[in-house]
Formats: structure tokens, sequence, C-alpha cells
């Protein structure tokens, strides 16, 4: 069993303040029966964030470049789609709002629009058109999950929108010259959708209107992946995607309760288990190791701090 926890930590000083103030007593055991293994290195400017990376690595894809991690195809096939070795590239198209402010562009959680099957269709529907010109293939797979497929998308890197969410699009858009295209698309998706009927119906309702529209999940297309033993929580996601640090530290606290707890039974059950810490820059995996006799007995440790480890990624 593999336990891996994207956002364990994060840079903010409010997430260092909430990170200070954690009761981890599951983690602490569990990581005094484990040993450091493989530790994932990068910085918070990567297009694929640490969790992403070893995901990728766990279910055995080659090593590729940054930002060509192919989540789309993956999330293609959890939806039904067919996806096969050797197609063009995909990638996730997410309908999405980008906030104007007085000094950036900041791109809103698709998920927070709220957006149903019926209105999603025709805003698929209405935007279409615009990717059909180019030769790009749409297609749907849930409200917030559209899917392109072009062979350029298979070399074009492209930002996770877990990097993206809440932050500044320029920082993510690249200077790759497929990414142009990618620019081009988006200004024209809004454009079309500034004051559409579609829109107005929902700011009617107080709703905030689909704007535009964010692109990830690109690389060369890879067979479907392997997931016997891995095991991925997402609970601490959309607390740090949104810096509600006290509802990120309560869901901490249900993770070492639940699933952290379970891995410290196996282990304690002489299971093999492993667990992977995720920040915004690096992972540090935890597994069994051996250990010298006077670690195995009454001088071995009860309880290993997290904070340390968490604090640096």
């Amino acid at each position: 069993m593999h336990l891996v926890l994207p956002f364990a930590s994060a840079l903010s000083p409010a997430a260092g303040q909430a990170l200070s103030t954690l009761q981890l007593p599951a983690l602490e055991r569990l990581l005094a029966r484990l040993a450091p293994a493989r530790r994932d290195e990068g910085d918070e400017l990567s297009l694929s964030p640490p969790h992403e990376r070893v995901l990728a690595r766990a279910w055995g894809w080659p090593a590729a470049d940054d930002g060509l991690l192919p989540l789309a195809a993956q999330a293609a096939r959890r939806d039904g789609l067919a996806v096969e070795p050797g197609d063009d590239g995909w990638a996730l198209l997410s309908p999405a709002h980008w906030h104007v402010g007085t000094e950036q562009v900041s791109l809103g959680n698709p998920l927070a629009l709220g957006l149903d099957h019926a209105f999603s269709r025709l805003l698929f529907d209405t935007l279409a058109p615009l990717f059909a010109d180019g030769g790009w293939q749409l297609l749907w797979g849930a409200p917030t999950r559209w899917y392109a497929r072009h062979p350029t998308l298979a070399t074009l890197p492209s930002a996770s929108l877990d990097r993206v969410i809440g932050r500044n699009v320029d920082l993510w858009l690249g200077n790759h010259p497929g990414a142009r295209l990618v620019r081009r698309l988006q200004a024209e998706a809004q454009m079309l959708l500034h004051q559409h009927p579609l829109n107005e119906a929902r700011e009617a309702e107080g709703l905030l209107p689909v704007n535009s529209f964010w692109l990830s999940g690109t690389g060369a297309t890879q067979p479907p992946a392997v997931t016997d033993g891995l095991q991925i929580d997402e609970r601490l996601r959309a607390p740090a995607l949104h810096d509600d640090w006290t509802t990120w530290a309560e869901a901490w606290a249900s993770l070492d309760a639940g699933p952290v707890a379970a891995l410290l039974h196996r282990a304690e059950a002489g299971q093999p288990v492993q667990i992977t810490l995720c920040g915004e820059r690096h992972a540090q995996t935890f597994a069994p190791a051996d250990r010298p006799w006077w670690r195995r007995g009454l001088l071995a440790p009860r309880r290993e701090n997290p904070a340390p480890w968490l604090a640096d990624l």
C-alpha cells in the first residue's frame, strides 16, 4: 500500500502558521517505523507539481520534461473516452472564470462554477467551432472536464491546474511556440463568451460567467496506469488552493485519523507500506528499511516529528 498526499505542505506564511498547529499522532508513529526513501526535488515554479510527478513515476511512465505528463489522456480514460497508446496528444480543457483584477488576471477553480451537465454541453457546443478551425478535436467528458486532441499536444508543455488556480495566469502561459496558439484560442473564447446569452443568464442568477478555459495535462499518451496498491487522497487540495488554512488543518486531522492511521495499522501488522508527502516544491517518500538491532527494540523511536519534513517540502 502506497499513500500519496498532495498539498501536504505549502510555502505561504499562513500555511506555515497552520502547519505549526498540527497534531498528527498517527503520522508521527508511522514515520518512526519507516525511513526516508526517494525524494523528488523541484521548485514552486515547475509546470508539473510534485504530486503529479510522483504519480507518473508510480504508474511506470517514462521520464518526461516539465509540463509533459499526459494526465489528460489518463483522465479521459476514466471518463469513458477511447484512448490508445500512440494517439495524438491529449489535453484537458477546463472551462473557467478568469478574474480580471487591477494588476493581474487570475484563474478561478472550475469546480466552484457549479456547472451542470446541460449548461456545460451548451457551452461546449458554443466553443467547439473555434478549435475545429485549427484541426483540433474536442470531446466532452464531464461538466468541468473537456478534452482536446491534436498532434501538437504531445509536445506542448502545459501548467497543471493545481499550479494556476487562484494565481496570475501570465506566470503559467509559457513561451513554447505552440503556446501562442493556445493563447489565441483563449482570447477568442473570451471574445465569444463576453456578453453571451449563456453567461448573461448565469450573471442574472448571481453566478460567475465562464469567460475562458485552461489547457493542461499534455504529453505523449501512455498505456493505462496500473494503480494497484496506490491510494491518492486529495482532501487537502481544495482548502490549500483557496488559502483556507483552518480547513486545511482540519483536513489534515481527518487524514491522520483515517488513511494515515489505517496505514499505520498495516505497518504494525508487518505489511510493507509507503507514504509520500507532497508540497509545492518537493515530495518525500517514506518506506520500510532495515534497521540495526538497537533501533528495533526498546531503543527504537516511538514517534518521529513530521513538522520538519513538511516544512521542507
